[in-house]
């Protein structure tokens, strides 16, 4: 019998946090045997290590490509990259580290562009262990775009009863601002757009964020940027059919979104969006980049170096990627 469960690509992030132990614990879970067929782009040696921090008794079977993961119950394919060495301190940052965490993904996403998985899942990298070894990008969303030949992609999060994509992300709230123009907000409607359509929403109830407070109050705050920056994008994305609304008002929208009211909300920029679905809880939290050729979705936290290392690391958030990420590949 032909096994139709998606193949999913974890990346084991940056060495020094959480993820080899949230990996390990995740691989524990019936649920995602039962939802996928995983295997990990990362270092045997940590993964082994994290066995120990957290009493699992799974195996780590080192392979060097996918086609060689057989994804038995109570064993770990990894497609072991061999960067780093046994006992490499948690909870610092290394420039090793982060070069480990740019050749997961980079592996990974070769894999997914090659069709050899279904979808990357990511555990979390450390942007200034990752800049230290020479890599110059604000975080998993940017790299992945690089290594994916794209310009363009947007950062959608979700929690339960939400969903927010960005239009603007890792950059000051001056640039942003800035950086906001009607072609760009189109376009993250669009894709906002498409996304929901492929996950079965045929016609997504969409409501943008004003930049300003009470979306600018007629003018009354800030210098109309909702009516010069937003506006046009809103009303060409409603002369083709879409269900847009907007610019709304931040402080009552999100409230609105989780009632009901709205599928997905467009947030100007990083903490707009952010810090509504982390209130709801991070353990819950998944992020999902918009706009790639490959399905990523990736935890909603960080390293945790202070924790890491301790066994004490929810891995939650990651069990719920996985399950959007096979939910995807499955739709696609």
């Amino acid at each position: 019998m032909t096994d139709i469960r998606p193949i999913i690509g974890i990346t084991m992030g940056d060495p020094a946090g959480v993820g080899a132990e949230i990996i390990v614990k995740s691989f524990e879970s019936d649920q995602l045997h039962t939802q996928c067929r995983a295997l990990v782009f990362g270092d045997a040696v940590r993964l082994r290590e994290a066995c120990e921090i957290v009493g699992s008794t799974q195996k780590v079977r080192a392979i060097s490509d996918p086609g060689e993961a057989t994804f038995e119950r109570g064993v770990i394919d990894c497609v072991d990259l061999k960067v780093i060495g046994a006992g490499v301190e948690f909870g610092h940052v290394q420039s090793i580290c982060g070069e480990a965490a740019f050749r997961y993904v980079e592996r990974a996403a070769k894999a997914a562009l090659a069709g050899e998985i279904g979808a990357i899942c990511t555990a979390p990298l450390n942007k200034e262990a990752l800049h230290k070894a020479g890599h110059m990008f604000p975080g998993h969303t940017e790299l992945l775009a690089h290594l994916c030949g794209v310009d363009e992609v947007s950062m959608m999060l979700t929690a339960p009863g939400l969903r927010v994509i960005h239009v603007t992300v890792h950059i000051g709230l001056i640039d942003a601002i800035n950086k906001i123009e009607p072609g760009l907000v189109f376009r993250t409607l669009e894709r906002a757009q498409v996304t929901l359509n492929k996950i079965g929403i045929a016609q997504p109830r969409i409501a943008v964020c004003g930049i300003n407070p009470h979306a600018g109050e007629n003018g009354l705050f800030g210098n109309r940027e909702e009516e010069t920056k937003l506006v046009p994008a809103v009303e060409k994305a409603q002369a083709m059919g879409w269900d847009v609304s907007g610019p709304l008002p931040a402080d009552t929208l999100f409230f609105r979104a989780i009632r009901g009211d709205f599928d997905i909300v467009v947030a100007m920029y990083h903490d707009q969006g952010h810090c509504p679905v982390k209130v709801l809880g991070i353990e819950s939290g998944v992020n999902i980049t918009v706009g790639l050729p490959v399905i990523r979705t990736s935890v909603d936290h960080g390293t945790a170096f202070d924790i890491a290392g301790t066994g004490r690391a929810d891995e939650r958030s990651l069990q719920e990627a996985l399950r959007q990420a096979a939910e995807l590949a499955s739709k696609v």
